[in-house]
């Protein structure tokens, strides 16, 4: 069966390059430490023998656990953060270049460079392997990274969310060749990585405070895959009409029930280049489908729910075995994943009802996570507790917005997450959404919750016993429902 399958990285360079001069420096500072990527990132540097040190504007559970591994986090931003012999300072992508710690680095001298332009100067030295697109970025990176972990590879990953496989949770450190990463779109972060395999999810408007409209989107995207030219591989969803726009040569292509992957004729098998998704059963609790390429690889079985998580395993089972994982390895590690933090995460039980936690925060991901929880949970009320995330976002996507809000059985709304860093006007509010479904719709089980409190008390008067609760956004919303439960 895995007599087709050469592995891209049969041919790539075994050993690392020499390593950068940023990376030969002794002791990092970061600035906004307690953020998911730069919190791993700080592990990633601690675990190579480096003195880090942090600070942050709030405390919090990756802040504490910092701490408790010896990196020494400031609570608020202060110029006596920047310790005596700090030779690089690290800030995220919320930290402007007036903070006084950012300000105090460029007096003594000290180089700034961004999470994301760090994070490239890492890719150099791995065999790196991307993850990118609009969505599902984390779920694949986990996933990619549990089959190399679980074929021997020993890979080295950093995801945006907390992999419970993982001890360290948004950081595996391995001492193999290859580095799993997710390559953020935002302010066309991706292009900053070195990859020598790009998995692209999907392409959706988004980000839009930054990008004009999708073909700037799509044109980023498309200085990111040239960068493969000559020596890598391109891992695309075929499923996705943005995506497959690009001018890649020679894709790799996956899909659930596609007819532009299914060679025609008595035969009628899969296009040698195409992993396809058919013959996919629901029921409570699970799902699974049947892979082919060529020929039937299997049948792979999942427990988290929705057609995207299926695109997921799809584009995750298709990087590893370009890799060399053998099928059997990844259904393994499928069959059993319980999917991470904060995507459909179940958080546990309120007023009898299954309290769910999800990061997503666009129209696409609310649409496809009720649709998941119809599937999973047939016959129960979905309550949807949203909060949308940055006024810009949410007034460039606010016709989707309209539309999704609608699809559970009752919807809170919460006001508009402020995001730190982002200059934003603020006279786009959830109220307006809210507002333009009344309208439209009068029967609409929908209401707008000021603050956190109204939430509490909105969701109190609409949960029932037997009830699906979506608490769902990337902002701070996830607080509600680790306090109900």
């Amino acid at each position: 069966m895995m007599g087709f399958f050469i592995p891209l990285f049969t041919f790539v360079r075994f050993c690392y390059p020499v390593i950068t001069m940023l990376l030969e420096k002794n002791h990092f500072h970061f600035v906004g430490i307690g953020g998911i990527g730069m919190s791993a990132l700080a592990k990633f540097l601690l675990y190579k023998e480096k003195r880090v040190t942090g600070s942050d504007v709030h405390d919090s559970e990756m802040v504490q656990d910092l701490n408790k591994k010896g990196i020494q986090v400031n609570i608020g931003h202060d110029t006596s953060h920047v310790l005596d012999g700090v030779d690089v300072l690290i800030y995220s992508s919320a930290v402007p270049s007036t903070n006084p710690e950012r300000t105090t680095a460029r007096e003594r001298g000290i180089p700034e460079v961004s999470y994301a332009q760090f994070l490239g100067e890492v890719s150099k030295t791995f065999s790196t392997i991307v993850i990118t697109g609009t969505h599902g970025k984390s779920t694949t990176t986990a996933l990619v990274g549990l089959m190399l972990e679980a074929a021997g590879y020993d890979p080295t990953v950093l995801v945006g969310s907390f992999v419970p496989n993982f001890p360290d949770k948004n950081l595996r450190l391995g001492k193999g060749r290859f580095f799993v990463v997710e390559g953020c779109e935002y302010q066309a972060n991706m292009l900053n990585l070195h990859p020598e395999m790009i998995v692209l999810t999907n392409i959706e408007e988004d980000h839009l405070d930054y990008y004009r409209d999708i073909n700037h989107i799509r044109d980023t995207f498309q200085i990111f895959a040239d960068k493969l030219i000559g020596k890598g591989m391109m891992i695309m969803n075929a499923d996705d009409a943005e995506s497959m726009k690009l001018k890649v040569e020679r894709p790799i292509t996956y899909g659930i029930e596609n007819p532009l992957l299914i060679e025609e004729g008595a035969g009628g098998g899969v296009t040698h280049n195409s992993y396809v998704a058919l013959d996919r059963i629901t029921s409570k609790g699970e799902q699974s489908f049947n892979v082919h390429r060529d020929e039937l690889l299997g049948r792979l079985k999942l427990i988290i729910p929705g057609s995207y998580n299926v695109l997921n395993a799809l584009a995750a089972t298709s990087a590893a075995m370009e890799l060399g994982v053998p099928f059997e390895t990844c259904a393994r590690v499928l069959e059993t994943f319980p999917g991470i933090w904060r995507r459909f995460e179940r958080v546990g039980t309120w007023r009898e009802a299954d309290v769910i936690s999800d990061y997503g925060h666009h129209p696409t991901a609310v649409e496809k996570t009720v649709s998941a929880a119809r599937e999973f949970f047939p016959g129960r009320r979905i309550v949807l507790c949203f909060q949308p995330h940055q006024h810009s976002r949410t007034k460039a996507l606010f016709d989707g917005f309209v539309h999704a809000l609608q699809l559970a059985d009752e919807t809170v709304v919460a006001e508009i997450y402020d995001v730190a860093g982002r200059n934003e006007e603020h006279e786009m509010s959830s109220r307006l959404i809210v507002e333009k479904i009344k309208k439209e719709n009068p029967g609409a089980h929908v209401m707008f919750s000021h603050n956190f409190d109204a939430v509490r008390s909105a969701l109190e008067q609409v949960v029932r016993s037997n009830d699906v609760l979506i608490v769902m956004g990337a902002g701070d919303i996830d607080c509600i429902a680790r306090e109900i439960c």
